[in-house]
């Protein structure tokens, strides 16, 4: 468990599917590399990584010749186990975030509570986008299994949803930027909490 002074996660993970290594700094300045082999995806995570001032590396392999599915799910469960191994006790952060980003046409808005609850909502992504694959690698029902994926292992309370939009590489990339400034305020240093957990349980 890290404490204060280095809030670092570490994690590898290697299935028949996949092997993925994440290493994440909480306390960083947007510095990120990511190789997944899937390039919409790739892009994504450095969004995530870049307006969540973390500092991040990714690197996955996995069967994309059968489907991106595989190796885009495994890297969000292995980034939220860096997520949760970064966090530690928690003592000292914000907890909850939350952030509103516009991109073009497109209305995005998440909700995070750090609260050691994995919970997801995910609501208003047009249906008719559900068979559509962004940049030719990547399936836009892949947000899904990410967030919900990512919310999980990292055991946070995550809530994005779509106000509208009609371009799908908008829709996708708001939520993923909404999420990151979210995530960058809930795991803030608070002063005022610095030396205890905010919550009246006393353990997130």
């Amino acid at each position: 468990m890290n404490d204060a002074v280095s809030r670092t996660g570490r994690v590898e993970r290697t299935t028949k599917e996949s092997t993925v290594s994440v290493e994440l700094d909480l306390d960083g300045s947007g510095r990120v590399e990511v190789d997944t082999s899937v390039p919409f995806y790739d892009h994504m995570l450095h969004s995530l990584g870049t307006h969540a001032a973390f500092d991040m590396t990714v690197r996955a392999s996995g069967d994309i010749h059968i489907d991106a599915h595989h190796t885009v799910e495994d890297t969000a469960i292995v980034l939220g186990q860096a997520l949760r191994q970064a966090l530690g006790y928690k003592t000292g952060i914000r907890r909850f975030g939350d952030a509103w980003i516009p991109m073009d046409e497109t209305l995005a808005h998440a909700a995070v509570d750090v609260s050691g609850r994995p919970y997801c909502v995910l609501t208003g992504e047009p249906e008719q986008y559900n068979t559509f694959t962004v940049g030719d690698n990547y399936p836009f029902v892949l947000n899904r299994h990410v967030f919900e994926s990512l919310a999980f292992h990292a055991g946070i309370n995550l809530h994005a949803r779509v106000i509208h939009g009609r371009d799908p590489h908008h829709i996708t990339e708001a939520q993923y930027k909404a999420i990151a400034r979210a995530l960058r305020a809930a795991v803030e240093p608070d002063p005022r909490f610095a030396a205890t957990v905010p919550s009246t349980k006393g353990t997130l």
